[in-house]
């Protein structure tokens, strides 16, 4: 079974117009292969998965927002898109509750075939209405350790930003190190860049208490975090959107040619 791990590192976005704004902090994700999520529950003391703890991880946070197991749900997302579950890992790259809080404005579902490689990426996007949609992107065959992807946006999540933009992922595959950089922008160039970045940690209750001291109640952080920044791009005058209703469908799934196979940089 391919072990679940920490990933230790930063979140940085960059504001590139109307006027230029930047932010960066320091956290944690947790990638969790989905099969593997009792036997944590069983072997560690801080970690719970659908049950109260210090960390712990409710499938009811992600998918379909139901108390069932999410390999089924990621299956069924593959099934509809027409991709045929090879029966490999799913992992999760996601930050967990922490103390009964969390808050994921995007959390990833690497779909891998047994042989390791990946059949498809599963961007789950959250806002801070209440509003959850997420990209289905197959990955063509032999990829390369670095993959860019592309598709048109669908839900509104910044108020700061209109709809009619495109997002352009750059992902690596995980490693001993994590990146995932993501481009919001349009037909005249980029908007807002933000880039995940982190180092491997093994999946302790040691490295869990590290974290909870070196980054203590980090969900409520980025909650904060979020909506100071909202604040200060107020004070800087850029204009609200009005917010649109959600998009029908729960999940847009996109052609393998909206995926390139890069160089591996």
């Amino acid at each position: 079974m391919t072990p679940s791990v920490l990933y230790v590192g930063t979140v940085a976005h960059a504001r590139l117009s109307p006027r230029r704004h930047r932010l960066r902090y320091r956290v944690f994700w947790m990638l969790l292969n989905l099969d593997e999520l009792p036997a944590l529950d069983h072997r560690l003391r801080l970690f719970a998965y659908n049950r109260f703890g210090l960390f712990s991880f409710l499938d009811a946070d992600h998918g379909a927002g139901r108390a069932e197991p999410l390999r089924g749900y990621v299956e069924r997302q593959l099934r509809k898109a027409g991709i045929e579950p090879a029966g490999g890992p799913i992992r999760l790259l996601c930050m967990p509750r922490i103390l009964g809080y969390a808050f994921n404005p995007i959390s990833i579902y690497y779909c891998h075939a047994p042989d390791g490689s990946l059949q498809a990426l599963l961007y789950e996007v959250n806002n801070t209405f209440g509003d959850r949609h997420s990209y289905l992107i197959p990955v063509a065959p032999g990829h390369g350790e670095i993959l860019e992807q592309t598709c048109p946006k669908a839900l509104h999540v910044s108020p700061f930003m209109d709809m009619d933009l495109d997002y352009t992922f750059k992902i690596a595959v995980p490693g001993e190190q994590i990146a995932v950089a993501i481009v919001t922008g349009n037909s005249q160039g980029p908007i807002l860049t933000a880039h995940l970045s982190g180092r491997r940690r093994s999946f302790t209750d040691a490295a869990l208490a590290r974290l909870f001291v070196t980054h203590p109640l980090l969900t409520l952080k980025v909650i904060a975090a979020i909506h100071w920044q909202a604040l200060r791009l107020v004070l800087k005058g850029i204009a609200l959107r009005p917010r649109p209703q959600p998009p029908a469908l729960a999940v847009s799934a996109f052609p393998p040619s909206t995926e390139r196979k890069t160089s591996n940089a």
